[in-house]
Order: C-alpha cells, then structure tokens, then sequence
C-alpha cells in the first residue's frame, strides 16, 4: 500500500487507534490493533510488539483498561455526556452558521471514539434548525477580543433581517468594545457608542464589516453607572432582553402561577410580597425589557408603577384591539 510507513511509528499510532476505536463498550484485542496498524497506516507488526506498546502507553501515563475482551482508552477530557451537551449547544446555537456548526459537531466528535457520532443522530440535521447566514460571527468574536486587548475602538455596520430573510444593513456605529456577553443563546457587544454617549448591546451575529480603528477607547469606568465596573448579576437581570434604556424601580402583580417565571428571570433582583390572593414584584429593570416581558404574561401579571410604562401596556393593548377588531380584507 502507499501509505505505508515504519515500525518507529507504530507506538503513536496504536495510542491514536486507541483514540479513535475504542471505548469501554467497544475493547480492541491485540488482533484488532494489528489489523488497524496495517489497514490505516501501512504498520506490520507481530502481536508481541503490540502488547509491548500497550505496555509502555500505560507506563507513560495513558490510562488503558484491559479485561477479557480487549483493552481501551479508560479515561479521555470529556465524557460523552458532556460532548453531546457541548454538541446539543452548537445545534442550538442560531448565530453559529450551518456550515460552521457541522465543523465544530465533528471536532467535538473526534475528542470521543468513533462509536460517539452514531449517538449524535441529529448532527445530520444541521441544515434543518434556523441558523445565522453571517460568515463573519467568528471573525467578529477575535477582532473584538483583539479591540478589547488593544484599548481600541472599533467601527462596524449593524444589519437587521428583511422580509427575504436576509441581513440588510440599518445603521453603522463608531464604539469603544467593553465585553463580549452569552445572553438568552445570543452573543452581544457591550459598548459604548461614541456618538451616542451610552452602553449599548449589539448582537455580534447582526454585525458586519468590522474594524479596529487607532482611536483609544472611553474607559468604562468614566461613563456614568459604571464608575464601579460590570455588575454581571445585575447586568443579567435588569436587561433581560439586553436594552440599554435607563434602569427604574417597576412593580406589578403576579399570579402565583407566574411566579417560577418571575424568578427564573430576575432571581435575586425580584423582592416579592403575597398581596390578596397574588403577589407583589419589586425589581429594578430596564422599562423597554419590561414592556417587553409583560406583554408575553399578560393573563397573569399587571403593571403597577411607573405609570408610564403602565400607560404604554394599555396603548399596546388598544391597538392590538383595534387591529383586531377590524373585520379582515376579503383580499386575505
């Protein structure tokens, strides 16, 4: 065969084989080991070279099990479980494109034995969840940490989707890049934009045409709310949706069916008091991220101050009325 390749080789590549062939459902004999050596790399070596192989790969450290049906890896950096996790993430992940989620799955298979990938059924449906077409995501993530590094600020052109489901540039923004930040399955841009003197949050996946500039970057610490650094729990909890509105005291009531809800989202910012047969919510937030959030539970919660945001839930409700008190086009 024309891959053959010398004997010198063969402790690498039986470790490799152990690697890539077994697990502990699935042993190699000896037998087994020869027939790799030879098949995959062109190696020929007697049985008694194998076992002595297999002896020093344990002498040196690498854990290999043996029992009467063969020996195998013992021990590897992630257990399969923890693979399919990792794995199930990738999947789930819509600002990681199609193509690059079928390269990461099959990274992330390789550091199992073969024998993992037919447990992942579902890395052959990659094409099937909605998934980002923005190539430049992962360039985007090492421009920013290199931004971040360099103290530098960055320009970019920010994109929302059309009606054709394509990105369209909207806007384009002149930052100084503070952290990157994992929020409900999405990447953002914690900046400050330069031009309109506030931390905004920008979805890394809606950004294009990034570049590092030679402008030094607004130190954090000099804009206002910030002069102590990154309160992440706070962060996490008074910007559920990741607006950058001001953040005020809000309270409303909540049925008890909603309150799993209530804490799952704000957890410890959430101060709540039983109130005649419901519950009463204190948190400090963002009003638009609460607008937002109430609007989804609005059979259970009722917005009690500030007022204005109160005022905005009813002109939100009068208009979804009256959109659907009308009687529909005889076109539809």
């Amino acid at each position: 065969m024309s891959n053959i390749e010398p004997k010198k080789n063969a402790l690498l590549r039986i470790y490799q084989i152990f690697q890539r062939y077994s697990d502990y459902d699935h042993p190699l004999t000896q037998d087994k080991i020869q027939y790799y050596l030879s098949q995959k790399f062109g190696i020929e070596l007697e049985r008694k070279a194998v076992g002595r192989n297999v002896s020093y790969l344990k002498e040196a450290g690498v854990e290999i099990e043996s029992n009467k049906r063969g020996s195998y890896l013992a021990y590897r950096e992630f257990d399969d479980s923890e693979l399919r996790l990792l794995v199930d993430g990738v999947l789930a992940s819509k600002y990681i494109t199609a193509n690059h989620s079928k390269m990461l799955i099959d990274k992330l298979c390789k550091l199992s034995s073969e024998h993992f990938r037919a447990h992942v059924n579902n890395v052959y449906s990659v094409d099937q969840w909605s998934k980002s077409d923005n190539c430049q995501f992962f360039l985007n993530i090492s421009i920013v940490d290199e931004a971040i590094e360099g103290a530098k600020q960055i320009t970019f052109s920010y994109n929302k989707f059309g009606a054709d489901k394509k990105l369209h540039v909207t806007s384009s923004h002149r930052v100084s890049p503070y952290q990157m930040i994992l929020h409900n399955q999405r990447y953002y841009l914690m900046a400050y934009n330069e031009k309109w003197k506030n931390v905004g949050y920008y979805r890394l996946d809606k950004i294009t045409d990034m570049q590092i500039t030679d402008e030094l970057v607004t130190p954090l610490r000099s804009v206002e709310g910030y002069e102590k650094g990154i309160d992440y729990r706070r962060l996490a909890s008074a910007f559920p949706y990741m607006f950058s509105d001001k953040i005020e005291r809000v309270e409303f009531f909540a049925e008890e069916a909603v309150i799993d809800q209530v804490v799952d989202w704000f957890g410890d910012n959430a101060v709540i008091k039983k109130a005649d047969g419901r519950f009463k919510v204190s948190v400090n937030v963002s009003p638009a991220a609460m607008e937002y959030w109430a609007m989804q539970y609005l059979n259970s919660v009722e917005i009690i101050t500030p007022a204005t945001l109160r005022d905005k839930i009813k002109d939100n409700l009068n208009n979804a009325m009256a959109k659907y008190n009308n009687n529909l086009s005889s076109e539809v």
